[in-house]
């Protein structure tokens, strides 16, 4: 029984002792220096932003903030750009397919008359002084210089290119056989190597020129305009005197009268065929004259070959000349 008094009585003691110690007990609210414990707030966490919604760029996070405990920021998580799509440009159409433009024609369209006609089969007699030794006849350009030859004024292009001009002077060197000049081309077969040299007899052979006569010499304004030549003589020609315009027989100047009022530039068409030994002449197309023919030796001559010399005509100068334009040519054997 005397320990369990005891033992009450210690049980007691102590309960009175933790009674005391707890009414003396009191918080101080004032914030001064104690041994009481900080009531710490928990920090409100912060409010999600709207589904879909941005964060805010300023500001800070509202974080309740209690004494002597760090702050404790959340960082603003970075902006991103809003992705744009970039825009993807439309198909590219291909070009179409356009021919290269031509360049145009180098000033003046042409330098050389066999631009203008095929003078493959040509030689040209000109009425000025050959470059041989003697110098005594005319010059004579052959191919393949003729190809790139012009002789103002001679022998040279128009500007619009759709002619070559052909001019002698009364005062002019002439060949041996004749006394008049002549600014002429004549018949050549194989590339222009070979003279032409045919019969009234066999085959066909046939010259078709397009041309007109611009200018007839003073004093004697005679010029013939084309020809057929046998291995002697003229054979028959396109010969005009004043505004008359005749076909030759031999030397009958005026077997044929084509027309009595010719103008200076009117262009027409002259064409010999000559076949079976006869000779047909037409102007325009239209058959003027048939001439029965036995010959050899036979080509074709075209040009300005002038009837007129310094015996016969005045003045005596370069400037007094017949000339021609040829705007065609075309000699064929079958």
């Amino acid at each position: 029984m005397a320990v369990s008094d005891q033992l009450i009585k210690a049980v007691i003691t102590a309960f009175t002792l933790i009674a005391a110690l707890l009414g003396s007990y009191s918080p101080s609210a004032s914030g001064s220096d104690s041994d009481a414990l900080e009531t710490i707030s928990v920090p409100t966490l912060p409010t999600a932003a709207p589904t879909g919604g941005l964060v805010p760029t300023t500001g800070r996070p509202q974080v309740s903030e209690a004494p002597g405990v760090p702050q404790q920021i959340v960082p603003t998580p970075p902006l991103s750009a809003p992705t744009v799509p970039t825009p993807t440009p439309p198909p590219t159409a291909s070009a179409p397919d356009v021919a290269a433009p031509v360049a145009p024609a180098p000033s003046g369209g042409c330098r050389y008359p066999a631009q203008i006609l095929d003078l493959s089969n040509w030689k040209l007699t000109l009425p000025i002084a050959g470059s041989g030794s003697s110098r005594d006849g005319p010059a004579e350009i052959k191919q393949p210089d003729l190809v790139t030859y012009a002789g103002p004024p001679w022998f040279e292009t128009v500007p619009n290119c759709d002619a070559a001009v052909f001019r002698a002077a009364v005062d002019g060197v002439t060949t041996r056989g004749s006394k008049n000049p002549r600014s002429e081309l004549r018949e050549m077969t194989e590339g222009g190597s070979t003279e032409a040299s045919w019969s009234s007899d066999s085959g066909t052979h046939t010259l078709t020129v397009t041309e007109a006569f611009t200018k007839l010499p003073d004093g004697r304004p005679h010029l013939v305009g084309a020809q057929i030549h046998d291995s002697k003589d003229d054979v028959t020609v396109f010969r005009l005197e004043g505004s008359s315009l005749y076909i030759t027989d031999g030397d009958i100047a005026h077997h044929k009268l084509v027309t009595g009022n010719y103008t200076l530039g009117t262009r027409f068409e002259a064409k010999f065929v000559v076949s079976g030994g006869q000779v047909e002449v037409y102007y325009n197309g239209a058959l003027q004259t048939r001439l029965s023919k036995d010959f050899s030796g036979g080509y074709f001559k075209a040009g300005a070959y002038t009837q007129a010399n310094c015996q016969n005509a005045a003045p005596c100068s370069s400037d007094n000349y017949g000339e021609t334009m040829i705007y065609s040519i075309s000699a064929t054997h079958s």
